[in-house]
C-alpha cells in the first residue's frame, strides 16, 4: 500500500506501477463529461481554466447530494471511456492523474505516458464507502451542471488501484493474460 498526498509529482507517478493499491490523502477536483467539454472549450479559446492542473488529481464522479451531518453523498466512479476525448489534452497542461473505473482507449494510455501521468480505478458499487473518504467538498466551477460541477474535494485516504502506470502497464490487460496463461486469477 502506498501513501501519496496532492499535488502529486512527478516522482510520485513515475513510482507507480499497474496494480499498486494508493491511498490518496490532500485535494482532488471532481469532473465528468459536461464538465470535461467546458474545461476542453476553454483551453480552445486560450482562456484560463478555473484551476491550475499541475500536479492535480480528476476523479470521474457526479456525487449524489449530501445528507447533513455529510459533506458529501454517495460519490462512486463513473465509467472512464467517457472522458478519453478530453484526457490528453488535460494531462497535456499537468494532469498526473484520473480516477474512475472501466479500460481506456490507446489514446489515453499513449498520453498517460508521454506526460508522466497514471489512470487509477475506484471500486464502483461502494459509492457510500467511498463518500466517508471525503472530508471536504466544494463546488468550484459550472455551479449550472448540478451534480456535475466541477469540485475541489479534500480526502483522506481515499482507496485507489493504479490501472495504468507511465510505463505502459495495464492491468486490465495483464490479468486478462494472466487468466488466459493459468486458468485462474492465482
Amino acid at each position: 500500500m502506498k501513501r501519496l498526498t496532492t499535488p502529486l509529482t512527478r516522482a510520485d507517478v513515475e513510482d507507480l506501477r499497474v496494480g499498486d493499491r494508493v491511498l490518496l490523502s490532500g485535494k482532488i477536483y471532481t469532473a465528468r463529461d459536461a464538465a470535461h467539454k467546458k474545461l476542453i472549450e476553454l483551453i480552445e479559446q486560450k482562456e484560463a481554466l478555473p484551476l491550475d492542473l499541475e500536479g492535480q488529481v480528476i476523479y470521474y464522479v457526479g456525487p449524489a447530494p449530501a445528507r447533513p451531518p455529510a459533506v458529501i453523498g454517495p460519490a462512486g466512479p463513473t465509467t472512464s471511456y467517457r472522458m478519453d476525448p478530453y484526457t490528453p489534452p488535460l494531462l497535456a497542461l499537468g494532469l498526473k492523474c484520473v480516477i474512475g473505473k472501466g479500460p481506456r482507449s490507446p489514446q489515453v494510455k499513449a498520453a498517460l505516458q508521454e506526460h508522466r501521468a497514471v489512470y487509477c480505478a475506484a471500486v464502483g458499487g461502494a459509492a457510500a464507502l467511498l463518500a466517508k473518504h471525503i472530508k471536504e467538498a466544494r463546488v468550484v466551477a459550472y455551479p449550472e451542471l448540478g451534480t456535475e460541477a466541477l469540485r475541489e474535494l479534500v480526502v483522506e485516504d481515499f482507496p485507489v488501484i493504479v490501472v495504468n502506470d507511465c510505463h505502459g502497464g495495464d492491468l486490465y490487460q495483464e490479468g486478462a493474460a494472466r487468466y488466459r496463461r493459468t486458468g485462474s486469477t492465482g
